[in-house]
C-alpha cells in the first residue's frame, strides 16, 4: 500500500510568479508543476550532515527562529506533548 502526504507550500510573490509563467508554458497547473519540480529536487537532494546544514543555514533566518525557540525552552515556556 503506498502512502502518500499533503504538503502545503506558500510562495513570496517573485516565486509564485515564476511558477505561473513556467506552468502556463509547459501547459500545465502550477500544483501539477510544483508537484514535479519538489520532486526532482528532492530526488537530487544529497542526505550528507554537511549539504544539510548549509541548505538550512541558506534559510533566511533560521538560526534566529532557532536560537529564539531555545532561549523560550530555557525559560520554561513550554508545552507538554501530553498536552498537544
Amino acid at each position: 500500500m503506498t502512502s502518500s502526504y499533503r504538503l502545503n507550500v506558500t510562495l513570496d510573490e517573485e516565486h509564485a510568479a515564476l511558477l505561473s509563467r513556467l506552468a502556463e508554458s509547459a501547459h500545465v497547473q502550477k500544483g501539477t508543476l510544483a508537484r514535479s519540480l519538489l520532486l526532482a529536487a528532492l530526488e537530487d537532494a544529497n542526505p550528507d550532515a554537511r549539504n544539510v546544514a548549509a541548505l538550512l543555514d541558506g534559510i533566511p533566518g533560521s538560526y534566529e527562529r532557532a536560537q529564539l525557540g531555545l532561549d523560550t525552552a530555557q525559560q520554561g515556556d513550554t508545552v507538554s506533548l501530553d498536552d498537544l
